[in-house]
């Protein structure tokens, strides 16, 4: 585990993460999987809303890479968002919805409801009630983004859940784990017990591919306890920020993950969790300028390669409510 409770790649004995040998072996055993509308595979998109507002530190970090993609203006942009919340680089959610439209695709988008934050508070969930109800009326998912000193705290998160179910006015079905700090199988109970019905969390932060060699949703088995556990598992797959600032790749580089990636998960007819933050398309500024105009672009190249393919492009929810449905597995 690293100092922020994560179980790592980088002392994962489990190398060959980009081959999902689980899902292999069950569909050698007969299972498959089904989608609405005949499509073959899904993408499901998601965004943890880490931050809605610049911090001083966003500036100053922005210096650290100017050398490499010399964005004074996009350093003037993270200044003027400092120094005038209303002029946030950030607040980008409509963009982002709109760019989805275009290839009929919805995503999910996980919110903070507890400031508290190692890095610093981050906002006032109340502020964001329009942006949140704009989502809603757009058919986005509205989930819950649990507190990074609250993820193990039963009574905590349920308090989270509570303050984002009185703005939405919705029933939270789903939930990721800040910073995605998370303990098999103990937050699987937790967050089961807390009410949620489908988890996101569980991928490496600092890789890319098929943690527990899984392309599909499961339920998780709590070994502690030899039962399963009431929640869907839907794994993150792939991340902005695990390239960009642990696998060190480039866009370009990257791209070449991702079409591997969505070309397994057609292959298998699996399901392929993507997460992008707000603050990546924030051009032409973005998060402490980590972040050029090639990253928004090879979001939408995501979603265009996808949409050519015939996949589902969809949320979190939508998953979790099919799988209830139909079941995402299925025995021949």
């Amino acid at each position: 585990m690293d100092e922020q409770d994560r179980f790592t790649y980088e002392f994962s004995k489990h190398k060959d993460v980009l081959n999902p040998s689980v899902s292999k072996y069950l569909i050698n055993q007969g299972f498959h999987a089904e989608y609405p509308d005949g499509k073959k595979f899904a993408v499901v998109l998601t965004h943890d809303i880490d931050d809605v507002y610049v911090k001083r530190k966003h500036v100053l970090l922005s210096f650290r890479f100017f050398p490499e993609i010399k964005d004074m203006h996009g350093i003037m942009n993270l200044l003027k968002g400092n120094l005038d919340k209303r002029k946030s680089p950030y607040m980008n959610l409509k963009k982002i919805v709109q760019m989805e439209k275009k290839y009929d695709a919805t995503s999910s988008f996980y919110f903070l409801a507890n400031g508290d934050d190692i890095f610093g508070f981050k906002y006032d969930l109340d502020e964001l009630a329009d942006e949140i109800g704009y989502l809603i009326d757009e058919g986005c998912e509205i989930g819950s983004h649990t507190g990074y000193y609250s993820y193990n705290k039963l009574d905590e998160i349920e308090k989270e859940k509570q303050a984002i179910e009185k703005i939405t006015g919705q029933k939270i079905v789903g939930v990721r784990n800040h910073t995605l700090r998370f303990r098999v199988p103990e937050s699987w109970e937790i967050l089961a017990k807390a009410g949620f019905k489908y988890d996101t969390s569980l991928n490496y932060h600092d890789m890319v591919g098929f943690r527990n060699g899984m392309c599909h949703p499961f339920q998780p088995f709590n070994l502690n306890e030899k039962k399963t556990t009431n929640i869907l598992e839907i794994p993150l797959i792939a991340s902005d920020i695990a390239f960009r600032a642990f696998m060190k790749t480039d866009a370009v580089d990257s791209w070449k993950y991702l079409k591997q990636l969505i070309d397994i998960a057609e292959k298998l007819n699996g399901v392929l969790t993507i997460l992008w933050h707000n603050w990546t398309f924030s051009l032409p500024t973005s998060y402490s300028c980590m972040f050029g105009k090639e990253w928004t672009e090879l979001y939408e190249k995501i979603l265009n390669y996808s949409y050519r393919k015939n996949a589902w492009i969809t949320n979190c929810r939508k998953i979790w409510e099919y799988y209830e449905k139909t079941g995402v597995l299925k025995l021949d």
